[in-house]
């Protein structure tokens, strides 16, 4: 672990250890940025970042609100320094939409305002067992007066398009006029990335007693999206209370005068109904309008009920238990709630990779998604699986456009996008990582074995396969000096900082593997469903001998080795590259990538992420454990950790190796990454792709598990510093839960008919007749270090 990364997790953590819960103890400005993210609340189709309900009292410099839909974006053009030919042209930038949660309180005319009068007690709470953001104050206004709010927020998990307020409040020591605005508030831009940071129009709304509408339409892309709100009074409030209207050119406000009685408690519940115009339905306001109504037939107290429910069968399935860790027990739990709540689930979207926490990266959808979200989707909710790379096949027109402009055969899929379309204007860095249809295709295989979902293979897999292969094969050439091997140049691997080598390890192993499994599968599907092979043949003009062409390129693929280092080279030219200490580079200059000209690195043996290490993941079965440790002795003091991607990877590899302190460092710097802010930089937005990372590094690290050849294999061991650990996953329709103690591991069958895995070399079966079976763990060569 680099001595920089060692220096910022000493630092204390910044919420209290609780194992359902993160909570904030006092309002302070200086937290407020990173607050917001780590509050964010969402369902995979829309979020909120965790702004405060009321007017935020603080500067702009400390905050950034944020309400997103999953897919909805601006574009403005690419503006470059120098044009060159089939640069990608347009950008495409998540747009900021209205605040439906606003609400704003008076006492007397007086606001509240959590830096004026005096906050008598103070706590926000988000309970990740209920996906509930509460929030508990008391203030005292400059007179004296003083009242207590409780507030609830969720986004619902079980009806998309809805989100909800609970505003409670009780004056404690008078009687008098309360007013309460609630608004949705359509003045609102973006923060960051735009050049135009008023992307929207309102184009109308409407105002009536109880309820009423804002709608929206991306200036740029024509999206159009509404807002519908209700609001539910408690009788008590009803009897003592008078309602005004305001509708401006941006935003339309309720104002809840009430004549409040000292003791007496009052209930508002704001409901939102959200729909945009590339959903199915015809009138997103129509659809809006009638989600809003369901719901405020059903009630907020139903809302909250279906919000437990939903969240219980989550965790059921989910959920880590760490007994001796409370840290790593809270940090896990944190990272699996966002995952689910940065998840598209509708096959039209994919996981940005700030989720919906945030505008930075610009809602863009990267390999992460595929190489770390996923595979905790395909072992613990395969639905959502399938979705994601559905979302790849439906932009696959545009992927094969993509390739034909870089004079491609086949599809090449972006580098960073959201429509499908490469969103990039850094090819340097984006276009030049052809490895992104490794990565899908991959996604492909993993979601196929650990399903056996043989439709989707049939009707999407085999073609995004085949397409990315034929990319391969058109990128490649066989070259006479290099024993007229198959290479692959001006390629990048996961190391950006290493862009436009020749023969990068890692993409030439990937491409190979890429390149079999399309062919494994095109002779699969033509033997056991012939009529279906015909069709997709003849819709991708696919010929037989293709199968055969395929074969012979993979096996004829360059795979770097060293025989001189004994060592897997990352590329032609690495080990020929300066050597630099890491350790003796100042702080003040890192991550490099902020401080370092773009040269500089590129002329060092520097890396920013695990890139032969990642390799020794995904294709592990392919290399021996001796050559495992070499190239991570070697690579691992030459690697930054400059992407939050790479810690989990260099603790996978670690435990494999028997690395079993390090392992644990490099977890505790994947997992607590965001909620104690090692980066400094969780402010703008969560990164999703590292709390995917959370759960690979302990269920592929820590338990071993692998899935090579369609079988499933378990290593597993207790880390010194837990007594136990217990987790779930799916395979093949069944569900089982492994329990890892000091000595023994209990395998359980949870559902299903059966399933085989090995334990070691021990081959292990579960049935219904044989529910469980308790094993030794056997002792893996420990290098202790």
């Amino acid at each position: 672990m680099r001595k920089y990364h060692a220096k910022k997790m000493d630092k204390k953590a910044i919420y209290p250890y609780q194992p359902w819960k993160i909570t904030e103890e006092e309002f302070l400005l200086h937290n407020n940025h990173h607050n917001e993210s780590i509050f964010s609340l969402g369902n995979g189709y829309m979020g909120l970042r965790g702004t405060v309900e009321e007017d935020y009292p603080g500067s702009e410099e400390t905050t950034t609100p944020g309400f997103y839909i999953n897919g909805v974006y601006a574009s403005e053009k690419i503006i470059y320094g120098e044009e060159a030919p089939d640069l990608p042209g347009w950008g495409q930038t998540l747009v900021n939409l209205a605040d439906w949660s606003e609400i704003n309180l008076y006492i007397n005319e007086e606001k509240l305002d959590l830096l004026k009068g005096h906050v008598l007690d103070y706590k926000r709470e988000l309970d990740m067992k209920q996906a509930i953001l509460k929030r508990e104050l008391a203030w005292e206004d400059r007179q004296g007066r003083q009242i207590k709010i409780e507030i609830q927020r969720l986004i619902s998990l079980s009806r998309e398009h809805i989100g909800a307020v609970r505003y409670k409040f009780k004056p404690l020591n008078f009687s008098g006029k309360i007013n309460i605005n609630s608004a949705v508030n359509g003045d609102v831009r973006n923060h960051h990335h735009l050049r135009d940071k008023e992307a929207l129009n309102v184009t109308d709304s409407e105002i009536d007693t109880y309820k009423g509408y804002l709608l929206h339409e991306v200036k740029s892309t024509k999206f159009k999206i509404a807002y519908f709100v209700e609001h539910l009074l408690d009788s008590s409030l009803k009897k003592n209370c008078e309602i005004k209207k305001r509708s401006s050119d941006k935003r339309v406000d309720w104002i809840f005068e009430i004549n409040a009685r000292k003791g007496s408690e009052y209930i508002i519940d704001k409901i939102a109904g959200i729909n945009h115009s590339s959903m199915k339905e015809e009138s997103p306001l129509s659809a809006a309008r009638a989600s809003a109504a369901r719901a405020s037939i059903s009630g907020f107290e139903t809302l909250k009920q279906e919000q437990m429910e939903f969240m219980s069968g989550y965790w059921q399935d989910v959920d880590v238990k760490i007994d001796g860790d409370e840290a790593l027990q809270q940090a896990f739990r944190f990272n699996a709630f966002h995952i689910l709540q940065s998840a598209g689930k509708n096959g039209r979207t994919s996981v940005a990779a700030k989720g919906l926490s945030g505008e930075y990266y610009e809602g863009h959808y990267f390999w992460d998604t595929e190489s770390y979200v996923l595979p905790f989707y395909a072992f613990q909710r395969p639905e959502v699986a399938r979705n994601l790379l559905i979302y790849r096949y439906n932009t696959l027109d545009k992927a094969r456009k993509n390739a034909k402009k870089m004079k491609l055969k086949g599809a090449l899929f972006p580098w960073r996008t959201i429509n499908g379309e490469e969103a990039s204007g850094f090819f340097m860095g984006s276009t030049v990582q052809y490895h992104i249809n490794a990565d899908i295709a991959y996604a492909v295989n993993l979601y196929y074995q650990t399903s056996r979902d043989q439709e989707f293979m049939e009707n999407y897999g085999l073609e995004i396969l085949i397409e990315t292969a034929r990319m391969w094969l058109s990128l490649g050439n066989y070259i006479s000096f290099c024993d007229s091997r198959f290479c692959f140049n001006v390629v990048c691997g996961p190391d950006e900082y290493k862009p436009g080598v020749n023969n990068n390890a890692y993409t030439n192993f990937m491409a190979k593997f890429n390149i079999e499994k399309a062919a494994e599968m095109a002779e699969k599907i033509k033997k056991q469903s012939p009529e279906k092979f015909q069709k997709i043949a003849e819709k991708i003009n696919f010929k037989i001998d293709e199968i055969d062409e395929m074969k012979k390129t993979a096996a004829d693929i360059y795979l770097p080795y060293n025989e001189k280092t004994k060592i897997t080279p990352q590329d032609d030219s690495f080990l020929y590259k300066n050597h630099v200490e890491i350790d003796d580079i100042p702080e003040e200059e890192l991550p490099l990538v902020k401080n370092w000209h773009p040269l500089i690195i590129w002329r060092y043996q520097v890396i920013k992420q695990a890139d032969v290490i990642l390799l020794m993941l995904q294709l592990g079965n392919k290399f021996s454990r001796d050559l495992k440790i070499r190239n991570y002795d070697y690579y691992e003091p030459k690697t930054t950790h400059d992407s939050s991607l790479s810690p989990a990877i260099y603790s996978i590899i670690a435990s494999e190796i028997g690395y079993k302190k390090q392992a644990y460092k490099y977890f505790m710097q994947t997992a607590r990454l965001d909620l104690d802010d090692y980066n400094e930089n969780a402010y703008q937005g969560l990164h999703i792709a590292c709390m995917g990372g959370t759960w690979l590094a302990l269920v592929q690290g820590f338990a071993g598990m692998r899935m090579f050849n369609d079988k499933l294999y378990f290593y597993p061991y207790l880390p010194d510093e837990w007594e136990k650990y217990k987790f779930r996953l799916r395979f093949k329709g069944s569900q089982i839960e492994v329990t890892v103690k000091k000595e023994k591991v209990n395998y359980f069958l949870i559902s299903g008919n059966k399933v085989e895995f090995k334990h070691f070399d021990e081959n292990i079966y579960l049935d219904k007749n044989n529910l469980s079976r308790e094993v030794k763990i056997k002792k893996l060569l420990d290098a202790n270090t």
